[in-house]
């Protein structure tokens, strides 16, 4: 679990710093542009919902990861119900995935 509280606080830094995009149409919108590092899709989110933003992220060779609960991520970025979320800033992105992955973040 402290790994989730690690990535919750990352998600709400770069909430803070505006490096996040939130909701399905707006995630979807910035794939499109090209402007995602990484999309984190809630693991209670629909199935559809995965799979629509795990083919999206395939076709274009972002990185996808189903983590946290849509209570998690909506409470780490300060919004109601959401169920994914994008980072637009590669080194949060890289930390995030670090973190996940068994790394350590920094600081």
């Amino acid at each position: 679990m402290l790994t989730s509280s690690k990535i919750c606080g990352l998600l709400g830094l770069a909430t803070r710093a505006g490096k996040i995009t939130f909701g399905t149409d707006a995630c979807v919108s910035d794939i499109e542009k090209n402007k995602i590092n990484l999309i984190i899709v809630a693991s209670d989110a629909s199935e559809r919902t995965k799979s629509k933003f795990n083919n999206l992220c395939n076709s274009k060779g972002i990185k996808f990861i189903e983590y946290l609960t849509i209570d998690e991520i909506s409470h780490a970025i300060g919004k109601n119900n959401k169920a994914v979320i994008g980072v637009k800033d590669v080194n949060f992105a890289n930390e995030i995935e670090k973190i996940i992955n068994g790394g350590e973040a920094i600081g």
